[in-house]
């Protein structure tokens, strides 16, 4: 986290702790963007996890005393805006079109694809594009690193579940990354 010189991450914690504006601002504003684009992974759009973002940090300001310096302030900080952005659609009664993996088919190594080609923007977009349960249990398997056993146990699913949720989430961001792919190499001969 890169803060004004004149003051350490502990300098800003305590105060913040303290309950100081002037050190709450600088929470804000030098770790802000940081966080809106963890939120930005489980929102449909920026207007959602800006809200996500917001309620974010009224947690941390909230939960300060309880942050003991163990571990990356960044990384504490980080949990909170997951945990919120999840809690997010559970109080928003979003609802999981969950399938039990049962009920689908097994994708083996074979459907693995390259992604070097596509730039961190479009890999976003694409993720957004995700239906709501998709795109929360994506990111919560592939970049937060849960197991399917946490997922079932945060969102209420079974662990089947999760896991058919990751696959149709794979798969869907497969085909949008050939589309897009395909769109590229058609561009470069036009």
């Amino acid at each position: 986290m890169n803060l004004k010189p004149k003051f350490t991450i502990e300098e800003v914690v305590k105060g913040c702790q303290a309950g100081e504006p002037k050190f709450q601002e600088l929470l804000y504003k030098t770790t802000s963007s940081k966080m809106l684009g963890i939120c930005m992974r489980y929102a449909k759009d920026q207007f959602e996890a800006e809200d996500m973002m917001q309620t974010g940090f009224v947690k941390v300001f909230r939960k300060l005393n309880d942050y003991r310096g163990e571990g990356s302030f960044e990384g504490w900080m980080r949990r909170i805006m997951v945990h919120t952005s999840i809690e997010f659609y559970r109080k928003n009664l979003r609802t999981l079109n969950v399938v039990e993996i049962d009920e689908t088919h097994e994708q083996g190594a074979s459907t693995a694809f390259d992604m070097s080609s596509i730039n961190v923007k479009d890999l976003m977009r694409l993720i957004q594009n995700l239906s709501s349960g998709y795109r929360l249990v994506f990111n919560m398997y592939a970049i937060e690193g849960y197991s399917h056993k946490e997922i079932a146990a945060e969102l209420g699913i079974t662990e089947g579940a999760s896991k058919s949720q990751l696959s149709r989430a794979r798969a869907v961001l497969r085909e949008q990354v050939l589309k897009l792919e395909g769109y590229r190499n058609e561009s470069s001969f036009g």
